[in-house]
Parts: C-alpha cells; sequence; structure tokens
C-alpha cells in the first residue's frame, strides 16, 4: 500500500545511471538544473558493471597469464606459472566497485538526487518509481531516458546456467575447458581472446563472411590469424543452429558450408547484439515516435517527439557505445539549459580490446570513395617503428584517410598495439580540420608508438622517412 504520494518536483529527471545517463545528469545540475536520477540497478549501468570495465579487466589478466607463459624468446622463462581465476574475479570486482563509488560520489558531489526503482511514465511531465516496497511520483520539465541495452537472447538458444550471455561469461567461477561463442562481433571476439589467454579451447561461430564485419577486412584478418595462433577455431558464414544441455555441459549444433557440426563445450556464450530497453517504459503513454526496431526517434539535441522528454545511448540509432552515450548526454543536458549544442559523428572513434587492438574514426578509403570523396590511403607498418619492436608487437598498421585536394584528414584505422589510444590523436584531427601536414609537423615523442601517426602523415604528404615510398 502506497501512504502519501505526494508528487516531488524536479527541473530534469534522468532515467538510467549509465555512462549516458550519469553523465547527463552531472553536466545538467552543473548547467544550474535540479536534478533527479533513477536507476533500477547499480549506477554505472552495463559499461561499469557488466561490461567495457570489467571485460577490460579480464583481458588484461589473460594478457598477463599468456605473457607470462610465452616470454622464453626474451631470455624470461617462467615455470608452473598459474591462474587462481578466483582471484582474478576478486581483482576484476574490485575495480568495478571503486568506479561505480566514485560515479556516487560524483552525482552526490554534484547534488545529483540518487533514486532507486524502475521508472514508468504516466504523462509528459510524470512519472511513477517503484522498487519492490513503495512508489513515488515525480514531476518534472524534461527527462532524458537513458535505459541502454540487454542481450539479444536467441529463441534456439534460451539462457540458462550453461547457456550464458556476456554478463554470464565475465562471472565464471573457473577457466573453462571449452567454449562456444555464437557471434563473432565485438564482445565475442574481446571475450574469445581473453579465455583463450587462460587456456580455454574457444570456438567462434560467426554469420557474417568476416568476424568483427564493422571493420576493414584487412584489419579483420589479422585477429583472425592471432586467434588461429591461440587454438582458436573461427567458423565465419556459419548458421548457429541449437544447443543441448547434457549433465556437465552443452553439444552446439551449427552449419558451415552445408555440412552440421556438433561440438562439445562447457558454455556457449551468446554475442549476437543487443535489444534496446524502450519496452517497460510506458512510452505509449506520453505518445512518443519509435523506430521499427525500437529506438526511440530523436532530433540533433537528442530530442524525441515529445518536446521535453530526450533520449541517448543504446537506445536511439547509431552504434552502441558508451563514449556515445556519454557525449549525447552532455547534447541532452545542454539543449535543456538552451544551449545550441547538437550532436555529430563525424568522429566518434570505435575499438575493439583483440589482438591486435582494433580502432576507426571518421571515414574509411572505401566509405570516402562511396561518397564520392577523392582520397589518400597513407599506410605505416608496426613493423617498421622502434617502439613497438621493443615491445616484440609489431603486427598491424595505421592507415590515415586524407582528401586528395587538400590533405584534409577525414579518417583513420588502425590494427596494432595501444590503437585505442592512439586513436584519440586522429579523432582531434578531424575535428580540428587538421591536415596531413598539421600533424607530419607536429613532433612526436621518439621512441613511441605514437610517431606511427606522424609516419602515416608523411607517406599522405609523400615524404616518408622509415619506409621507402
Amino acid at each position: 500500500m502506497v501512504v502519501g504520494d505526494f508528487p516531488i518536483e524536479t527541473d530534469t529527471i534522468v532515467i538510467g545511471a549509465g555512462p549516458g545517463g550519469y553523465v547527463a545528469a552531472i553536466r545538467a545540475a552543473q548547467l544550474g538544473q535540479k536534478v533527479t536520477i533513477v536507476e533500477k540497478g547499480n549506477l554505472g549501468g552495463v559499461c561499469l558493471n557488466v561490461g567495457c570495465i570489467p571485460s577490460k579487466a579480464l583481458i588484461n589478466a589473460g594478457h598477463r597469464y599468456e605473457e607470462a607463459k610465452s616470454s622464453e624468446h626474451m631470455g624470461i622463462k617462467a615455470e608452473n606459472v598459474t591462474v587462481d581465476f578466483t582471484k582474478v574475479q576478486e581483482w576484476k570486482e574490485s575495480i568495478v566497485k571503486k568506479l561505480t563509488s566514485g560515479v556516487e560520489g560524483l552525482l552526490k558531489g554534484n547534488k545529483v538526487e540518487i533514486v532507486k526503482g524502475e521508472a514508468y511514465f504516466v504523462d509528459a511531465n510524470t512519472i511513477r518509481v517503484m522498487d519492490e516496497n513503495s512508489a513515488q511520483t515525480y514531476k518534472f520539465k524534461n527527462a532524458i531516458i537513458a535505459t541502454g541495452s540487454r542481450p539479444i537472447e536467441l529463441p534456439t538458444f534460451k539462457f540458462s546456467d550453461r547457456v550464458i550471455d556476456s554478463t554470464g561469461a565475465l562471472n565464471l567461477k573457473e577457466v573453462p575447458k571449452k567454449m562456444v561463442i555464437i557471434g563473432g562481433g565485438v564482445i565475442g571476439v574481446e571475450l574469445g581472446t581473453a579465455y583463450a589467454n587462460f587456456g580455454t579451447k574457444v570456438v567462434i561461430v560467426e554469420g557474417a563472411d568476416e568476424i568483427i564485419p564493422g571493420f576493414e577486412k584487412q584489419m579483420s584478418a589479422l585477429v583472425k590469424r592471432n586467434l588461429k595462433k591461440k587454438g582458436v577455431e573461427v567458423h565465419t558464414k556459419a548458421m548457429a543452429k541449437g544447443v543441448e544441455e547434457t549433465k556437465d555441459g552443452v553439444k552446439v549444433t551449427f552449419e558451415v558450408k552445408g555440412e552440421e557440426q556438433v561440438v562439445e563445450a562447457d558454455y556457449v556464450l551468446v554475442t549476437v547484439g543487443r535489444r534496446p530497453n524502450t519496452d517497460e517504459l510506458g512510452l505509449e503513454q506520453v505518445g512518443i515516435e519509435m523506430t521499427e526496431r525500437g529506438l526511440i526517434k530523436i532530433d540533433k539535441q537528442c530530442r524525441t517527439s515529445v518536446p521535453n522528454i530526450y533520449a541517448i545511448g543504446d537506445i536511439v540509432e547509431g552504434p552502441a557505445l558508451a563514449h556515445k552515450a556519454s557525449y549525447e548526454g552532455k547534447i541532452a543536458a545542454e539543449a535543456i539549459s538552451g544551449h545550441p549544442s547538437e550532436i555529430d559523428y563525424t568522429a566518434i572513434p570505435a575499438v575493439v580490446f583483440s589482438e591486435p587492438e582494433l580502432a576507426s574514426v571518421g571515414y574509411t578509403e572505401k566509405q570516402a570513395k562511396d561518397d564520392g570523396i577523392e582520397v589518400i590511403a597513407a599506410k605505416f607498418p608496426f613493423a617498421a617503428n622502434g617502439r613497438a619492436l621493443s615491445l616484440n608487437a609489431t603486427d598491424g598498421f595505421m592507415k590515415l584517410v586524407t582528401r586528395k585536394e587538400d590533405g584534409l584528414v577525414i579518417g583513420a584505422q588502425i590494427a596494432g598495439p595501444n590503437a585505442s589510444d592512439m586513436i584519440a590523436e586522429l579523432g582531434l584531427a578531424i575535428e580540428a580540420g587538421m591536415t596531413a601536414e598539421d600533424i607530419a609537423l607536429t613532433i612526436h615523442a621518439h621512441p613511441t608508438l605514437g610517431e606511427i601517426t606522424m609516419e602515416a602523415a608523411e607517406v599522405a604528404i609523400g615524404t616518408p622517412v622509415h619506409i621507402i615510398k
């Protein structure tokens, strides 16, 4: 029974405290709004709790173990290297706890009211927040919906103890002897690499022609080659058919080139995409327009068809990336405050923490040509860089895409160590309207991987020093 549910008034209410929601709430508060944020789970959302952060911790731990076992070529030999996976999980969780408590501190420090519970729209200025024991009504001037997404469940692969999603894969109690992964996209490849480094026999089943289909083939081919070196079986153009759970594992059936195969494993991880969390918010109560895929339609300021309600992150069009959600959160908060901020995805980076790492920003060579832009695609290999050689990580290249008429940097792709960090300089170059010559004239410290950016720019302007033209 709800007693005395008097509406609480606030300027802006944010639904969801993931990397989109909590950033939006903080920016709105900084701009003078009275802000309330509603979260049904843990602060930080999927990204901090069961996504970006814990997966990178697991990937790093896997790297450490693999390196400890295989550094003899450097004269470093370790015997009886073991994994205490319970300790690995405890370490991973300690990182998550630090970050989520940090988010709570940031929200409170910016005087954002934090409310636990599920939000449901009553009308365009009212929501009800419910938890197990009570319900409370909130009246607001503006709302930002940032409810994120969840893994897609296949009808033939219903989630269970042995049929797991990415959350399940991040929280296993032991290193599996064998794992089948349905879906060779970013999540499948990242987690597959991590477990392969821990010694798991991994089988990846991908329906597309290549793994990581969002990246250029010459980039994904490097990752595929490295996976195979680790003993990972990669099946592309393959169709997952079904799973049978056994006493202590699974039997997974899939089809490749017309042939049916059955693989036994401890677990099957299903990573075939994510579904927007827009179905239990009462959006129909306020008449918010949706796409056929269940995404919320927004304008350039993240405003929905209802003028005082905004939407950001995985629930709107575009890639499901944490940094995209954070960026949109700032735009929405600023738009509510009357700023002329608008979304511009020109320089939004995409990254895969594979081996080697992949990163891309702006145009690819093909996309530029498809749009009728004449470009120069300048490549520089990691193998010609002193720092890469000293790291024993020479796989890969940087490709700089510049406009032929004036050398303007319009895109870049990197496959190699630290690609995830190196791509930021290229994003800045695109945002700042820099040319290849601007980058080539920028002094880069030696010896660093960052020099590769300068070297690729020199290739673009026709004056390479460390490779023969």
